[in-house]
């Protein structure tokens, strides 16, 4: 499949270019500078294309057959960006993939979204990722909305919690396995209209996918 990567120079986006690669697709890198498109393409990205989700950034979706929005402008930015890049950024890239006829959509979301008050640090981020969940699930797309926990740069553990609310959020998350479970979502037809939290835990990436 040919996949857009949105966001496509974040860390966790850079790794999900790489597993997308050794799974058989064929990433499309979506990047807002130019400059970034050697270290896009040293991560696997076969293809890349310059854009911004504050403007028009249609001509990206060409010959696009799935999308990972893996943008984010990051718990710690101010709410102005949060809501240009989280919220309206990713409303915009769910309505040109429905509009241009691009059925399967994943979203790089955040566990703590379900309640966003209960985290006062950073709510106008959650609130921005759950508007966008929410908008998501509105849509007529193939879906799957993955919400990882807080993130480490260690290596994957390949081993993982999922389910559609941790209730004992007692350990973090590898940017390497969360990378992971993008790529394996994208083509998985089970995963299509479900949300999920993940955690590293005690269950092979593998085997938990194939129980949703």
């Amino acid at each position: 499949m040919r996949v857009l990567v949105i966001g496509a120079n974040g860390q966790v986006a850079r790794q999900t270019l790489t597993k997308l690669k050794e799974a058989g697709h064929t990433p499309v890198a979506m990047l807002r500078h130019a400059k970034q498109e050697t270290v896009a393409k040293e991560h696997g990205a076969k293809e890349t294309v310059v854009a911004d989700l504050e403007s028009n950034f249609d001509h990206a979706f060409n010959g696009i057959e799935a999308v990972i929005f893996a943008a984010g402008s990051g718990g710690h930015t101010g709410a102005d960006k949060t809501i240009l890049v989280d919220l309206w950024g990713a409303i915009k890239a769910i309505d040109t993939a429905e509009r241009l006829g691009v059925k399967r959509f994943v979203m790089l979301s955040s566990m703590g979204t379900v309640d966003p008050d209960k985290s006062e640090r950073i709510r106008h981020y959650l609130v921005a990722k759950k508007l966008a969940d929410d908008h998501l699930k509105r849509s007529s797309l193939d879906y799957t909305i993955v919400r990882p926990g807080s993130l480490t740069n260690e290596p994957a553990k390949m081993d993982i919690k999922l389910e559609e609310e941790i209730q004992v959020r007692d350990n973090t998350i590898t940017r390497e396995d969360v990378a992971i479970v993008l790529a394996k979502t994208v083509d998985l037809h089970t995963s299509y209209g479900k949300t999920f939290e993940i955690l590293n835990g005690d269950t092979p990436i593998q085997q938990a996918l194939e129980q949703l």
